[in-house]
């Protein structure tokens, strides 16, 4: 089987992004600023058509609904005082809101929520670094603050890290469904903020059972947290919020501004000083060096675009594997076969090779017979396909029969 280059494909994507940073500004991103929610950011729940919960919910930070009425927001047994303009709940350490309490929170609940769909509108549109990471799923990854954008839904089965300083930023947007696995975790390192986190969702998000989620929900549809979920975030819902004994608290806000550098004093440039080979040293050029690169949005881009590319390795290498595999016990399986074939015969052992020769994919013969599936009939398809086989891996003549010399040749390779 004609196998992946690995190392080779390694270093092709390692010089593609030493390219993309010795190439032009503009081939590159700079880190992308944090989506402003307006109003919406002073809820750490908010929805449209019903929030409920069962269990023992705890909430930290203030609930709201619009245009769906107050009885939209079940299991927290909510306590309003005459002429108020919030409720309460015993599970709720903050106010609840919705329309037609006193005002002003009709117009306030209303602007909110149209602050939450310009902010999904806003993120979602957002220009991409990378595309399409991990054909959707980003378990068991660490990714750098960018932009990442999926045509499809994404999965995270495993723990993924977001690795990062405080006011770094990351924007997911998911053109289907969220799905966070059962006792999986979103880890924060570095420094990075859950309030910097934006998962920008067009399906339903759905955090499993005692997962633990960092980050900014803004989903176009339903967020569902599943049993003891825990969200350290806000989960601003176009439709409807469900939680069932989940742990939801409002991030700490963090400037993703970067605090000015003070001007410094000016100093005497130090004096290079001469080493035995003639070469000069300055330890002073080389901090400078190193701040102005950590700094540069270049190198903020690039960090995100080989995080992407190391993905894409990581699953390239996998997809070897896992054909390798494939192919050895296929091969290990036609070795067995101990009848000649040609074209007419039938039966299961036709099947095994037709299988083989699938996976082998030598060329255009074996993708035809792709195309038309293991028949158990040994045709025109079968013979070109195992012809080309045979032709690819030097065994002559290649008359397209299956015999003594060929069963012999898998044999000794799978």
């Amino acid at each position: 089987m004609k196998s992946i280059n690995t190392r080779s494909l390694g270093t092709v994507l390692v010089a593609a992004s030493l390219f993309a940073l010795c190439g032009p500004l503009a081939a590159l991103a700079a880190s992308p600023s944090a989506v402003n929610l307006g109003t919406a950011g002073n809820f750490v729940i908010l929805a449209k058509t019903g929030i409920s919960t069962t269990g023992s919910t705890s909430v930290v930070g203030d609930l709201g609904l619009s245009p769906a009425a107050a009885t939209y927001i079940t299991g927290f047994a909510l306590t309003l005082p005459a002429a108020g303009a919030f409720s309460t709940s015993a599970m709720v350490t903050g106010k609840v809101y919705a329309p037609g309490y006193a005002d002003p929170t009709p117009a306030n609940i209303t602007t909110a929520v149209g602050d939450m769909q310009t902010a999904y509108t806003d993120a979602m549109g957002r220009a991409p670094n990378v595309t399409e990471l991990g054909a959707g799923n980003i378990g068991g990854l660490t990714l750098a603050p960018g932009v990442y954008k999926w045509g499809t839904g994404v999965t995270i089965p495993t723990d993924v890290t977001l690795s990062g300083g405080a006011n770094d930023v990351w924007i997911f947007q998911v053109a289907q469904n969220l799905d966070i696995s059962s006792a999986t975790h979103v880890v924060l390192s570095g420094g990075a903020q859950a309030n910097n986190v934006f998962w920008v969702v067009a399906g339903q998000t759905t955090i499993g059972t005692t997962a633990v989620f960092n980050g900014n929900i803004l989903d176009q549809t339903a967020i569902v947290l599943n049993t003891g979920a825990q969200l350290n975030g806000r989960a601003l819902a176009q439709t409807a919020v469900t939680l069932d004994s989940n742990a939801v608290t409002t991030p700490n806000s963090v400037s993703s501004t970067p605090t000015p550098t003070p001007t410094p004093t000016p100093t005497p440039t130090p004096t290079s000083s001469s080493t035995g080979s003639g070469q000069t040293s300055s330890g002073s050029a080389s901090t400078q060096t190193s701040t102005s690169a950590s700094s540069d949005p270049r190198v903020v881009a690039l960090q995100v675009q080989i995080s992407g590319l190391s993905a894409t390795l990581q699953l390239l290498q996998q997809a070897r594997q896992n054909a390798s595999a494939q192919a050895s016990a296929s091969g290990q399986t036609v070795g067995t076969i101990g009848v000649n074939l040609a074209k007419g015969s039938t039966g299961s052992n036709v099947t095994i090779l037709q299988q083989f020769l699938i996976s082998q994919n030598k060329g255009p013969a074996a993708q035809a017979l792709a195309q038309a599936g293991a028949t158990a009939y040994f045709g025109l398809l079968t013979r070109a396909a195992l012809a080309e086989f045979q032709a690819s891996v030097g065994i002559s003549p290649a008359l397209g029969n299956f015999g003594a010399i060929t069963r012999a040749y898998v044999s000794a390779h799978y």
